[in-house]
């Protein structure tokens, strides 16, 4: 977050014409049905240059200027606002909030008892009218004075009830939106109907919500931010509503059976200071990845309505309120290209090359595809314009084309007819095309892969000796190196009997390696070391772990119905391989851990829940950041994680609301920084070893 937001600079009085009118045709086309030629971002930009420009040459402001106004001047609707749809004033990072809190009680001339800070939800506000309980009349914002009349989605939006659980007349106000789930199932009726995809959520909520004979129904959620009492409104609960703090008018609403972010990771929250204000900034924007529904910021406001009255309003927005904007997410860039790999699985898999484009800090230039079906289902082509999403950690993905911007120069995707890396055929019988060859498609990968430091730890065993034993036929996969001769290996080129003997003493040391080191050589999708660690720990066997089936596979801590299946299949398919390597008698069971029974597989797998009881870190999420000291800086960081795992804890690489406790070392650098803000424990590596010196 930075105090500093960039602008688009404007060299002249024709330039500034030409913005304001790409500021115009963008704010009608996202206030009308929800698209645009610019996404969110640019658009900020594109009128914070606006509002630059004007301050310098306050002799050329056009009256059409969307500076000033709601909605960006995009006046849309005839129907009558009873009290006006505002916008929000926006800040950018810590200090501008704290200028802006200063500012706000040097109007008062008092200071602020109480903030409500709460999400800024991103999608399109509406105005929901009540009359003795029942709802009557949805309004879109419009330019803010009036709005569409689009009641006719009455019955169509979760959240927002038929019904109150009173029979009080009332306007409610919030966002209808679309969570993931319901944008995904959007995507898949507008597909089957047209071929097309909606460009985001927003986007999609908008024109869902606005179209009248839509031969499919598309679900969108509301949620409440805000309750009036109609203005010759007199009764006891106006002039409750009137005089009650923002938060009870929040929980008034709730209780009528409306949906709000109350029972979210981001619920609103009321503080007394603006540094907690801004603490709790830090905790939503550390949450917002993890967020079924889209955030594009957090709202700080006063909570007390005798505040709110008294700072009162400017032409566009409340005095007593600000929008902490966030770093963008999702941005508009081109398809240029679709890269296909053949992974070490054996998986095909695409990746979109795109005009580099800023998002969330970084620069993206490349994008997961997932797979062909998904390619299909987004209607995607070379040379779109297409929407690129990011959150957190999480890897850019394109979400969808925007339609609207084709040029009629789009192409088709090339589709591979054959495995683009050893040229044989592709098994197209699930989503997700695999080489016939399976994992021997990349063979050398696959096994250094295994014998990789994490893995089995084979030293000496490099890439090139690899295909050597490959092209002799002497190994085709990792399991077959137990089964290698000292004569077979002496036969190879420039191989002498020193490192004949090395590689065969790494060999035997590889057999003692623990399950858990096993299970992650076999490189099943969708588990790495972490993962693997669990999986071993919770079983205790190969034995246990090749006996489990989609339910209990359930049972270990972090797969959910989706990953569970796939464990199991793939771990079926390897069942030649595993074979293997019980014969050449490599360990196959976790140290420490009893062995789950076929019984307690059927039930609960109750063995893990029990080894980790008493155990130091139960329970907790560990981060680790910086450079190691003491007792714990010759261990890698995948040791580091292992530790964690055997004092009973869970590794993450992330900070997040749920972290427990960050370890950090010198150099911890931003992961450092919002464990503070969110008030996480924080150890040294020292403090760290000593908790946990029973499983060094």
């Amino acid at each position: 977050m930075t105090d500093a937001p960039p602008i688009t600079v404007i060299a002249d009085e024709t330039a500034y014409a030409e913005a304001v009118q790409l500021a115009l045709d963008a704010s009608a086309a996202y206030y009308a049905d929800g698209t645009s030629a610019l996404d969110d971002d640019a658009y900020d930009r594109l009128v914070r240059g606006i509002e630059a420009y004007e301050r310098d040459h306050a002799d050329q402001v056009l009256s059409q200027s969307p500076t000033g106004k709601v909605a960006g001047g995009a006046v849309v609707g005839d129907v009558p606002h009873l009290v006006p749809m505002l916008s929000l004033d926006n800040v950018f990072g810590a200090d501008q909030l704290l200028d802006w809190a200063a500012s706000l009680e040097r109007r008062l001339g008092r200071p602020v008892t109480a903030w409500t800070v709460e999400p800024k939800l991103d999608g399109l506000a509406i105005s929901a009218r009540y009359r003795r309980g029942r709802l009557v009349q949805l309004v879109t914002r419009g330019d803010g004075v009036s709005g569409e009349d689009v009641s006719h989605a009455i019955g169509t939006v979760l959240g927002l009830p038929d019904r109150l659980a009173d029979l009080v007349t009332i306007e409610l106000r919030g966002e209808v939106m679309m969570t993931t789930a319901q944008f995904e199932a959007a995507c898949a009726k507008r597909q089957a109907h047209d071929g097309t995809t909606f460009a985001n959520p927003r986007s999609a909520a908008a024109g869902s919500l606005r179209t009248r004979e839509r031969p499919y129904v598309c679900e969108q959620t509301f949620f409440g931010y805000g309750a009036l009492p109609y203005p010759d409104d007199d009764s006891e609960l106006a002039a409750g509503l009137r005089a009650w703090p923002h938060s009870e008018v929040m929980a008034w609403v709730a209780a009528q059976g409306v949906r709000t972010t109350a029972d979210t990771p981001v619920a609103g929250r009321v503080v007394t200071t603006v540094a907690e204000a801004q603490t709790r900034v830090e905790e939503i924007a550390a949450a917002r990845p993890g967020l079924e529904f889209g955030i594009d910021g957090i709202v700080i406001k006063c909570d007390q309505a005798a505040d709110q009255v008294d700072a009162g309003f400017s032409s566009r927005a409340p005095r007593w309120a600000v929008a902490y904007k966030l770093p963008a997410t999702e941005k508009i860039t081109k398809l240029v290209s679709v890269e296909w790999n053949t992974g070490r699985t054996g998986v095909i898999a695409p990746r979109a090359v795109l005009e580099p484009v800023e998002l969330d800090g970084s620069i993206v230039t490349y994008a997961t595809l997932h797979n062909v079906a998904d390619i299909g289902r987004r209607g995607l082509m070379l040379g779109d314009s297409v929407t690129v999403y990011k959150a957190g950690d999480v890897i850019p993905r394109v979400e969808a084309p925007v339609v609207h911007l084709r040029t009629g120069d789009e192409r088709p995707i090339p589709i591979p007819q054959v495995c683009p890396s050893c040229g044989d055929a592709i098994d197209t019988s699930q989503e997700r095309w695999r080489c016939v060859r399976g994992r021997g498609c990349r063979a050398i990968a696959s096994i250094s892969y295994a014998a990789g430091r994490d893995q089995l730890d084979i030293e000496g065993l490099a890439e090139n000796r690899i295909k050597q034993m490959l092209d002799t036929g002497l190994i085709t996969d990792f399991a077959d190196l137990f089964y290698v001769t000292r004569a077979q290996l002496l036969g190879l080129e420039r191989m002498g009997e020193t490192s004949t003997d090395n590689l065969l003493a790494a060999l035997d040391r590889a057999k003692t390696q623990p399950l858990n080191r096993v299970f992650c050589a076999l490189g099943v999708r969708g588990t790495g070391r972490s993962m693997s660690r669990r999986i071993a720990r919770h079983f205790g066997s190969m034995a246990a772990i090749r006996a489990a089936d989609a339910a209990a596979m359930q049972e270990v801590d972090g797969i959910g119905p989706e990953k569970a299946p796939i464990v199991v299949a793939e771990l079926a398919e390897l069942a030649g391989l595993i074979d293997k390597l019980v014969a050449a008698s490599v360990t196959m069971t976790e140290p420490g851990i009893p062995e789950a029974g076929l019984a307690s597989l059927a039930a609960t797998s109750s063995a893990s829940a029990a080894s980790g009881e008493g155990l130091p870190l139960t329970g907790m999420s560990v981060v680790v950041t910086g450079a190691m000291s003491g007792p714990l800086e010759a261990l890698s960081r995948n040791e580091v994680n292992a530790l964690i795992e055997r004092a009973g804890g869970r590794a993450s690489s992330s900070v997040s609301t749920k972290t427990s406790l960050l370890v950090a070392g010198e150099k911890a650098g931003s992961k450092r920084s919002k464990a503070e803000s969110l008030g996480i424990h924080i150890v040294t590596p020292e403090e760290f070893a000593t908790q946990v010196s029973a499983f060094l």
